[in-house]
């Protein structure tokens, strides 16, 4: 599987971020999916032993929104314009987890993509559903200064 970049300072997937997951993100092209295995540590927890909602539903908005990537340009970057989670179940902190995302459908007011967090055995503990769309080219120019962290591979 082909592994997409990453970033500098990013929570989910910065290489640099003291505080963040450092996620590595994999396409796997057979199945149109952008694929994540990962553990997060019990210092990112709500109740004791299960992961925080808040990064439970910033790992589906990362996994999600870089199903747009695949087969393209990794400078197709995208902005979530809405993005709804229902948590099926705790997320255990400090298991192995599986996070999935995929594109519903490309067309009319932005991308719609989908994704799920899954235990070893399968089981879904959270999946979303988000909006995504193209970044005004304004804001777009804010990031120039950080093009050349984009991109970072271990």
């Amino acid at each position: 599987m082909k592994k997409q970049p990453g970033s500098r300072h990013c929570f989910v997937c910065g290489r640099q971020n003291p505080f963040g997951l450092k996620l590595d993100f994999y396409e796997d092209a057979e199945l149109g999916q952008v694929v994540s295995q990962f553990l997060v540590p019990e210092t990112y927890q709500g109740y004791p032993g299960v992961v925080h909602g808040g990064i439970v539903a910033a790992i589906l908005d990362e996994v999600s929104g870089r199903a747009v990537l695949m087969g393209g340009s990794d400078d197709n970057l995208m902005a979530t314009l809405r993005l709804t989670v229902r948590y099926r179940q705790p997320t255990p902190a400090e298991t192995q987890l599986t996070a999935v995302g995929w594109v519903e459908r490309d067309g009319g007011v932005g991308v719609r993509v989908a994704g799920e967090i899954r235990l070893p055995d399968g089981t879904v503990t959270a999946e979303c559903q988000a909006l995504i769309a193209d970044v005004p080219e304004g804001f777009r120019a804010n990031w120039e200064s950080e093009k050349s962290y984009w991109k970072v591979y271990d």
